[in-house]
């Protein structure tokens, strides 16, 4: 449903990364269907796919692909012509806590910084869908903890459906809903009855 917060929990090969790829219009499904506000996705030609994602998905990837030779606003601002009614880029790198670094480089930036701006690109043209892959993979704790608190804050205010794939299980008490993966299967689904904060958590 719109607004809920999602984790695709299992282990590697058990298929989450090809998930998130096929929920991203990255790639479509060799059987089944996948629906968005009515639109048949695994029927959808390459130019209705790339209109998808241009316009309702923000990706945040392992790899946070900026671009060394600009700064924190100018990464953020690089797909704000390709999207209509995007939100002002410094409102979204307010957003992620970052306006006293927006005119920082980079390699200015912790790796903890540099998802933030990551995330700053993905929110700054307003999708519908929030992707996330291990957003506490190569972070320490508190700062894993930060970028967690950033992504729940941005799913509660902005009402983005956030879907996050990790091997880190104590994130899935933050979801709505923690899909559990194996084998390139759904082995189950589960709904939590409270979830927990970011800060509540442990791992």
């Amino acid at each position: 449903m719109r607004g809920e917060f999602i984790v695709l929990l299992g282990p590697s090969g058990s298929g989450k990364s090809t998930l998130l790829n096929i929920l991203g219009g990255l790639d479509v499904p060799s059987t089944g269907q996948v629906i968005f506000e009515g639109q048949d996705l695994s029927a959808a030609s390459e130019a209705e796919l790339t209109a998808y994602r241009r316009r309702h998905v923000g990706f945040v990837f392992k790899f946070y692909n900026l671009i060394p030779s600009l700064m924190v606003r100018e990464n953020v601002a690089l797909v704000t012509d390709i999207v209509a009614g995007a939100m002002p880029v410094d409102e979204a790198v307010d957003r992620v806590g970052l306006t006293p670094r927006r005119n920082h480089f980079p390699a200015q930036l912790s790796g903890g910084e540099q998802q933030r701006v990551a995330i700053a690109r993905a929110i700054v043209k307003r999708p519908a869908v929030l992707l996330r892959d291990e957003p506490t993979g190569a972070l320490d704790y508190q700062t894993g903890k930060l970028v967690l608190e950033v992504i729940a804050r941005i799913n509660v205010e902005l009402g983005m459906t956030a879907i996050v794939i990790t091997h880190n299980a104590a994130i899935a008490g933050m979801a709505d809903r923690v899909v559990y993966l194996g084998d390139g299967t759904v082995q189950r689904i589960e709904r939590n009855a409270r979830k927990v904060t970011p800060s509540e958590l442990a791992w």
